[in-house]
Order: structure tokens, then sequence, then C-alpha cells
């Protein structure tokens, strides 16, 4: 009988919702034992059935029983507590971007490799089964060689407070959605190396509540003569849009994620997360079924229980977030400066890579 893994949950908000509802409905060699948040984890615990709660995550990581710790807390706060849980011998999945620096990313991916524990960087868009079947199209040959992939997710804007802040998300929607954008192309176009990043952003909807950009457009260019053309917003209403299209040279295919496994809805009181964060569900939008397993959350998380059981090779690690990030630099570069950013590519030390677009905000 296989082992079965316990995990604690660093962070009791929306995305922690969404990776407990993965344990609990579909993971069968894996269980959620411990929350930690210092403000609702007695909560959380309690709505959710989860034996332990803990205010500070550093007394959680002293449960010698965790053997995972999966991490969904501002971005600001990832890289102390990757170091910290690294310290302490867990096996760690942390949510997207993989941190705010490409210093702290470089602490993170040392500090667990010393440490001989795994770092897996969660992108749920490689599992989710639209886009895991539009990729294995792709290396069946039904298409072709692909030269060109396209990504866009795009929304109204993000549901907590904390993603308009970009002292503490290091960002606007390209640190948001561009990061899945970006790894999503990478992995359909099998990982080349980058040539040039050039893109536009602006805010151009939420000057009010940001000084992060509200939408982007990145064209990346990488060897072998593909291309990765990613478009993301926080200013596009009507609920989440989120789809892809891949060129090969034998043929095409789209794939739109949301639009064909949802209901046409129409509301005028809103309904579900968005509507006690935001509101943003009123009127027509597109209502999503079964939305954590078309999103990829609970693959992804079989897939990490695997890898930490030695059943499985971790397929998006640390080092695949620090190339995101390193990615999205050069981005924010890009447009601040009107210019393509070639390779090889050495960034300037910022202190959030926003910095690099507006250099004035404090």
């Amino acid at each position: 009988m296989d082992k079965v893994l316990k995990v604690g949950l660093v962070g009791s908000g929306f995305i922690g919702d969404i990776h407990l509802a993965s344990f609990k409905s579909w993971i069968h060699n894996a269980a959620v034992v411990a929350v930690t948040s210092p403000h609702s984890a007695g909560k959380f615990a309690e709505e959710h059935g989860i034996p332990k709660a803990y205010s500070d995550y550093r007394e959680m990581l002293k449960d010698k029983e965790i053997d995972v710790i999966d991490i969904g807390i501002p971005n600001y706060l990832h890289c102390q507590v990757v170091l910290d849980a690294a310290k302490a011998g867990k096996h760690i999945i942390i949510e997207k971007p993989l941190c705010v620096t490409l210093e702290e990313a470089d602490q993170m991916i040392e500090a667990c490799k010393k440490a001989g524990v795994l770092l897996m960087y969660a992108e749920e868009l490689l599992f989710a089964p639209k886009y895991v079947r539009a990729k294995r199209l792709v290396e069946e040959g039904a298409i072709g060689e692909p030269f060109l992939a396209k990504q866009s997710e795009e929304h109204p804007g993000p549901h907590m407070p904390w993603f308009w802040d970009v002292n503490l998300s290091g960002g606007g929607v390209m640190m948001d959605m561009g990061c899945h954008s970006i790894e999503y192309t990478r992995w359909v176009l099998d990982r080349p190396k980058v040539k040039s990043v050039t893109a536009y952003m602006n805010t151009f909807v939420h000057q009010g509540r940001t000084q992060g950009e509200d939408h982007s457009y990145c064209v990346i260019e990488y060897e072998g003569n593909k291309i990765a053309m990613i478009e993301n917003s926080w200013a596009k209403g009507g609920g989440v849009d989120d789809r892809s299209e891949i060129y090969g040279k034998k043929g095409h295919l789209r794939a739109d994620l949301l639009r064909g496994s949802s209901l046409l809805t129409y509301s005028e009181e809103g309904y579900g997360y968005a509507v006690e964060k935001s509101g943003t569900t009123r009127g027509y939008t597109f209502t999503m079924f079964d939305e954590v397993w078309n999103y990829g959350f609970p693959q992804e998380m079989q897939h990490f229980v695997n890898c930490v059981l030695g059943k499985e090779t971790c397929m998006v690690t640390g080092d695949d977030g620090r190339e995101v990030l390193k990615i999205m630099y050069a981005a924010y570069q890009s447009a601040g400066e009107g210019r393509r950013i070639d390779w090889p590519y050495n960034p300037p030390v910022v202190n959030k890579p926003i910095d690099l677009w507006k250099k004035d905000i404090k």
C-alpha cells in the first residue's frame, strides 16, 4: 500500500481553498493535516476538518509528520518560507510566480538542492486536460513541427487586495497571469532557448487601484525559429477568458479552456468566489463546472505527490519558475525602454520586476 503523504498548507486564501479541494476530492495518497495563516488558520481548519492550525508557519514546520509544504501566499513572502521549509526537510510546491526577484529564485533553488528536497513550480496550465490534449496532439505530429504558440488569460482583475499592490506582488498582470502564458507556451514549444523578448504594457482601466499594468502583450522569440505571443489582461470584463492557439507546419489547433466546458449564465446577483470578492459575476458570464479539475489543479497535485514518492520525474521545477521570472524581467524592461531585449541577457538588479518598467514606484 502506498504511503500517504501528509501536507501542510501555507495560506488559507483563495488558492489554498482550491489546493485543499484538490487534495480532498481527488488525491488518494496525500492528505492535508495542517494549515497556517496569521489571521484565519483556526477558522479555515474548523470549516474544512483539518486537524491542526498554526498562526506561525515556522511552528508548522516543526511538525515532523508533515512531508510536503504547499505554499499559496503573497509573492513577496515566497522566498523566506521556501528557505525555512527546505531547512526543515520538507518537499515544497509553490504557487506562481516563483518569487519576486531572480536573487530570491537562486537562493530558493540552491537551498532546496542542498537540503535534498523537491521544489515544484505550480503551473496548473500544464495539467489542464484540454491544454494537455493540445500538447499531446503536437507531440503526436498532428500539426507538424510547431513554430508559433499563443496564449492569453484575461479577466476584470484579481480577487485579493495584495495583487494590486506592486510592492507585495512585484508587478501587475504580467506577474499575475503572464507567468501562466510564458510557461505554457515554453512547454508547448519544448522549452527552447530564448533569443529575444519584446513587450508592451500599460494601465488602461485601473489607474485608481494600482501602479501596475492592467494589460500586457509580449512576443518571445526562441531559437529554432519558434515564437510565443502572450496577452494578459485585468481590463477585460465578462469573467475569465483563457485560450491557446498552436501553429505547426502541417496544421494548427485552438483550445478555449473555459468556453467549451461552461454554462452561459446571466445573473443580477452574481455567484461563487468572484462575487464574494468583487461582484464580477453579475451579468453574462461563462460558468465552469468542475472548475478545479478543468484547470488542472488535482492533476498537478497528484503529479507532485507521485514525484515525492519517486514514481514520476518532476516536469515543472524551480528552474522553470526562474526562467519564467527572467523572461518577465525582460518583458518589463522591454516595455520600459521601448525596445527588444536580446539574449544573452543579464537583468539589472531591482527590488521588483515592475521597476524595470516604472522606475519611480515607491
